[in-house]
C-alpha cells in the first residue's frame, strides 16, 4: 500500500507552503525565473503572484509619458533604459504609441519584451538615416515587439547570441527597399588570426513574422542561415529559422 500523503504539509487551509513565504522571498525567488515565458506564466498563478511576477523591481521599464518622474525603474526611452541596465537585466516597454530606437548598441546580455497582449502593441521605428534600430554585441533575446525601419535593418547582430521570439519585423516599402533587410548578422564565428575557434554567435528566430526589404536576413560574416520553417496564416507568415556556422 502507497505511504499515505501528509495534507499538514500544505497547511490547515490546503495552501500550498510556498504561499506562506513572505512577499520580499517570493519576489527574490520570481527574480531567478527566464521572463519568457517562466515569469509571465508565473504572474497567471494567482493575484498575488500576478502582483509580485510583474512588480518593478524585477523590471526596467520604458513608459512615454512616464506617470511618475520619482518612481525608480522607469525612464522615458529605451536608450536610457539600456544605458542604466546592468547585465542580465530585462527591460519591460509599455504598450501603445510608438517609441524611437536608433542606432542604440547593447553591449551587455539583457532581455527587451513588449508589454502589450500582441507585438504590434509595442512599436519601435527606426526612421530614414538611422543605419539600424538595434545593434546587438552581446547575447540577448527581444520578444513581442514591433520593430519598423524605413530604411536600413531593424537588427544588426555582430557578436553573441540573439535570440528573436514573437516580433514582427518590417521595413517600410520604399523605392530603395534592396538596401533594406529586417536582419543583418556580421558575425564571424572563425578569426583565421587566431589559432582557436571562438563560439556561442548566432541568431536564433522563432515564430516572427518579417515583412518588406530584400530579404529576410543578410549575412556578411561567416555565419549563414538555417532550418528554416514557415506557417502561412491568413493574414500572416511565421518564421523559425537559425542563423550559424555550417
Amino acid at each position: 500500500m502507497p505511504p499515505k500523503r501528509d495534507r499538514s504539509a500544505a497547511g490547515p487551509t490546503g495552501e500550498a507552503p510556498v504561499n506562506s513565504l513572505d512577499d520580499g522571498c517570493l519576489m527574490h525567488i520570481f527574480s531567478f525565473l527566464s521572463p519568457i515565458p517562466d515569469r509571465y506564466n508565473t504572474a497567471l498563478v494567482c493575484h498575488r503572484w500576478r502582483f509580485l511576477a510583474c512588480h518593478p523591481r524585477l523590471w526596467l521599464r520604458v513608459e512615454r509619458p512616464i506617470r511618475n518622474t520619482i518612481e525608480p525603474g522607469v525612464y522615458p526611452n529605451l536608450e536610457s533604459a539600456v544605458s542604466a541596465a546592468r547585465p542580465g537585466d530585462t527591460i519591460l516597454i509599455a504598450a501603445g504609441g510608438t517609441h524611437v530606437a536608433r542606432n542604440i548598441q547593447i553591449k551587455k546580455p539583457l532581455c527587451i519584451i513588449g508589454g502589450g497582449e500582441l507585438p504590434d502593441d509595442t512599436v519601435l521605428t527606426c526612421s530614414r538615416g538611422s543605419d539600424n534600430a538595434l545593434e546587438f554585441l552581446s547575447t540577448c533575446k527581444i520578444a513581442n515587439l514591433t520593430i519598423r525601419a524605413e530604411l536600413g535593418c531593424c537588427l544588426l547582430h555582430r557578436s553573441g547570441r540573439l535570440t528573436i521570439e514573437e516580433c514582427l519585423l518590417q521595413c517600410e516599402q520604399n523605392p530603395l527597399d534592396y538596401l533594406s533587410f529586417p536582419i543583418i548578422s556580421t558575425a564571424i564565428e572563425y578569426d583565421s588570426f587566431s589559432s582557436l575557434k571562438e563560439q556561442g554567435h548566432g541568431v536564433t528566430v522563432v515564430r516572427t513574422r518579417i515583412e518588406g526589404g530584400a530579404k529576410a536576413v543578410r549575412t556578411n560574416g561567416t555565419l549563414t542561415l538555417q532550418h528554416v520553417r514557415a506557417i502561412y496564416s491568413r493574414s500572416s507568415v511565421f518564421f523559425w529559422f537559425e542563423v550559424g556556422e555550417m
